[in-house]
């Protein structure tokens, strides 16, 4: 699971930081609110760490442009704000999940957790973008009627650029969708992504799947 902090406090950060890792994810970190706007528009992350009072961009106004931006990631609002009024504030403006500081960094995993799955669809719940669905319980993609069977790896690939289309996801989101942490290069992952184009792209007048030049790729629904 790849988890975006955003926090100001150095302490908390590399707590956090290290903490996470030490349990087995992957943790980026943003010290502003820009940057972690900017970081979580890349799109690649599963949860979103978010502190609230940031330097250069509050994290409430962080949080609403990221959702008016179209991205569902879930956003855990980590803070000091403790009264009603600032957690409803905070639902309000996109969060999904609260948390007072101080917290219990067992509790903060167990909320982490819980946000992933509430947000992956069901093994069998198909999904749809656009002209183009895929059903992973069949591994079956179809795109203006036209359906084809797809690889584990692709169907791996095209679930993580579907769960967060129209976002860029990064080269390294990407390889650890299809092939976790143990193996996949980057030429393997262009490979996969060549056929996917020629199963799901050639055959139509548009392009959806489509490559950012030095990032990664995103799925676009139009």
């Amino acid at each position: 699971m790849r988890v975006l902090i955003v926090e100001d406090q150095r302490d908390i950060a590399a707590n956090l930081w290290d903490f996470l890792e030490r349990r087995g994810y992957t943790v980026d970190h943003a010290a502003d609110g820009e940057t972690g706007l900017a970081h979580a528009l890349s799109g690649g992350f599963d949860v979103i760490v978010l502190d609230l009072g940031l330097p250069r961009l509050d994290g409430l106004d962080l949080c609403r442009r990221l959702r008016e931006a179209g991205r569902g990631v879930p956003v855990l609002m980590l803070t000091a704000r403790d009264t009603l009024d600032d957690k409803l504030r905070g639902y309000a403006e996109g969060a999904d999940d609260y948390m007072v500081k101080p917290f219990a960094m067992r509790e903060l995993e167990a909320r982490i957790r819980a946000l992933r799955r509430r947000a992956q669809p069901s093994a069998g719940m198909p999904l749809a973008i656009g002209a183009l669905s895929y059903d992973p319980k069949s591994m079956l993609a179809t795109r203006e009627g036209r359906t084809v069977a797809l690889t584990r790896t692709q169907g791996a690939i095209l679930l993580a650029l579907m769960r967060d289309s129209p976002a860029v996801i990064p080269h390294a989101a990407l390889m650890r969708a299809a092939w976790g942490d143990e193996e996949g290069d980057i030429a393997s992952l262009h490979t996969h992504l060549y056929e996917l184009r020629a199963l799901l792209d050639r055959p139509f007048a548009q392009q959806m799947i489509q490559s950012v030049r030095g990032i990664g790729y995103r799925l676009s629904p139009s």
